[in-house]
């Protein structure tokens, strides 16, 4: 972990020939406001700077699915007398849905729990009292997430991995052809969800590699929870040098200097330094 942002701020200014602030977070002065706003700056474009291993964090999920019976009526939406909503009404729209007469590519579109109803994408092709499948495809990234880290999606129980990102043209076949019974699961990121196809009918253990957008830690911690310096004591993950370079040229930028140029040569050397080491 780097040193406190006061530090990081106090040191830029010395070397930049400005007098130091003594505070930075409470400081209503412009000079500590800029140097907040361009330190912080500094790491949010770290983060999308590189494949930080300080960043990368592991996430496990288990699939979620649920069978319950309903009845359906040919050519209507509709469906009744579901022998249990438990698990579908938070997030209804995140299950498809699949079992006898419902069509490819269904999703639960409104769920009830008094009485046991709801509703579908798409309208049933049968009618009948009839079992039905409702598997979660939609899961919600991390608090921090900022981007996947490639290759690293695995279905852990089935021992094989997750392909994708697909792109959107690919998504659409794989949902509406007969690809879609597929055992090869594959993973699409739309909507800010992480969605899997096919729908799977089994409690899976899987999971990914994501780069976290929380580059800040409290004093005193080195878990990463914030997104940007909160209080003076604050640290980031990455080391002082950077974190100083990099504020000294965005503040000479801002302002015109003559240095600016210079700065920015340091800046790029230091930033190419951590990126070797890391």
């Amino acid at each position: 972990m780097s040193s406190s942002l006061l530090a990081i701020c106090q040191q830029a200014s010395r070397e930049m020939g400005i007098n130091a602030p003594s505070t930075i977070i409470s400081n209503t002065a412009q000079y500590p406001i800029s140097l907040l706003n361009l330190v912080n700056g500094v790491g949010q474009q770290l983060v999308t700077e590189f494949l930080w291993q300080g960043l990368t964090v592991e996430y496990r999920f288990t699939t979620v699915f649920y069978q319950y019976t309903a009845t359906t009526v040919s050519g209507s939406v509709n469906i009744s007398g579901l022998s249990s909503t438990t698990g579908l009404t938070a997030t209804p729209t995140y299950f498809a849905v699949t079992g006898t007469g419902i069509p490819n590519d269904t999703f639960l579109a409104t769920v009830s729990a008094g009485p046991a109803t709801g509703t579908l994408s798409r309208a049933a092709t049968a009618s009948g009292t009839v079992t039905l499948t409702f598997a979660q495809i939609r899961y919600a990234f991390p608090s921090d997430f900022d981007r996947l880290v490639d290759d690293t999606d695995w279905d852990k129980s089935q021992n094989w991995p997750i392909y994708g990102p697909e792109t959107g043209q690919q998504w659409q076949y794989l949902k509406s052809g007969f690809i879609a019974s597929s055992p090869i699961y594959r993973f699409r990121q739309l909507g800010s969800l992480f969605q899997i196809w096919p729908p799977l009918t089994a409690n899976d253990y899987v999971g990914f590699e994501y780069v976290s957008n929380f580059w800040v830690a409290a004093t005193g911690t080195t878990a990463l929870t914030k997104a940007a310096y909160a209080v003076d004591t604050d640290t980031a993950v990455f080391h002082d040098r950077l974190m100083i370079a990099g504020l000294k040229y965005r503040f000479a930028q801002m302002q015109g200097m003559e240095r600016a140029k210079a700065y920015e040569q340091e800046w790029i050397r230091q930033l190419n330094i951590e990126k070797g080491g890391d």
